[in-house]
């Protein structure tokens, strides 16, 4: 799946901050631009990937789940 988001890149001394607004919380960090990105990116993933194991431990065993795919 692929998913779309809002870097917001900064320059901080010799460092480069990001962040996603979208996304409370997901930040990045490098010494360069495309290393904070990266940064980011995995911290994206990891807030998705936790948000989503929290949300599905409250559903019940004999609900049904299906995917859905957002264009």
């Amino acid at each position: 799946m692929t998913n779309e988001f809002t870097a917001v890149v900064e320059r901080d001394g010799e460092w480069f901050i990001a962040y996603c607004a979208e996304i409370p919380g997901a930040n990045g960090q490098g010494r360069t631009k495309e290393e904070a990105l990266q940064s980011l990116s995995a911290g994206v993933a990891l807030i998705l990937e936790d948000r989503r194991e929290d949300a599905l431990r409250g559903i019940p065993s004999d609900a049904i789940q299906e995917k859905v795919t957002i264009k």
